[in-house]
């Protein structure tokens, strides 16, 4: 379970920008996670809860998660499908010669300053 070192990172950059801004309060932070990037939402939120109560700077934080869509590429038929219901061969042309486009990132794209 690598979420909870997760939102430990989450926490310390966005207590980096904070500091930076003069912030004492944050009041939402949006992460977008890839359907396929092996970061489970619910265990985010889960150590989100845990984790926010030590810290002044989160305690009334909202966790906000949009889920990014995967999508992958297939190098012979030049189109693009589906990840997750496919996999790894083209549903269009066969091909195993494929390779994932979106959907295994995880990023910070929001923190909204109180």
């Amino acid at each position: 379970m690598h979420e909870l070192g997760t939102i430990y990172y989450v926490m310390k950059t966005v207590e980096n920008l904070a500091a930076e801004n003069k912030l004492t309060k944050v009041g939402s932070i949006t992460l977008e996670v890839g359907e396929v990037s092996g970061i489970v939402p619910e265990f985010l939120t889960d150590f989100w809860e845990y984790a926010r109560k030590k810290n002044d700077l989160f305690r009334d934080t909202e966790l906000k998660i949009e889920t990014l869509h995967a999508i992958t590429y297939c190098q012979d038929c030049r189109r693009t499908y589906d990840t997750v219901p496919q996999g790894k061969t083209c549903p269009h042309c066969g091909s195993g010669n494929t390779y994932l486009v979106t959907g295994n990132e995880y990023n910070i794209k929001e923190i909204e300053a109180c």
